[in-house]
């Protein structure tokens, strides 16, 4: 049985890891992050397995109301040990005792393990945006805290 440790990331901490995730088409810069979170609240998370990097997850208030999901994934070499879930309880948990009401997210077709973990999660389909590719069809998520 391994050790799973979350614990809240500085960008610096969390960029190597963000950087290792293959599903990202180009790497997250850290002004890329800096960017996205600037004057905003957010939560950057990182997993720990065994000790090892394994997992990220970064999101920011969309309003007082509404948390964003931004960016989360788990390194090839810690898959299947639940990081993704972990992640995804520890961000829903802080959302939550941060008073906000809702937390939305977006994917893409291309990734079926991610819209399957969000449903089973109670995330709802909330919208679509067609491309010409369908598997880069963004599909939007939402989910009542």
């Amino acid at each position: 049985m391994s050790h799973l440790e979350i614990r809240s990331a500085s960008i610096e901490e969390a960029l190597p890891v963000l950087q290792a995730i293959p599903e990202f088409a180009s790497p997250v810069t850290h002004s890329d992050v800096i960017a996205r979170l600037d004057g905003k609240r957010s939560l950057i998370l990182i997993a720990f397995v065994d000790g090892q990097a394994a997992g990220i997850k970064i999101g920011y208030e969309q309003s007082s109301q509404q948390f964003y999901s931004w960016l989360g994934g788990v390194l090839p070499s810690a898959r299947g040990y639940g990081v993704a879930q972990a992640l995804l309880n520890e961000q829903e948990k802080w959302a939550k005792q941060q008073g906000y009401q809702s937390i939305n997210v977006k994917t893409r077709n291309q990734f079926p393990q991610m819209i399957h973990m969000l449903v089973k999660n109670r995330y709802l389909i909330v919208a679509t945006e067609p491309y010409p590719n369908s598997l880069e069809n963004r599909i939007y998520f939402q989910k009542t805290i």
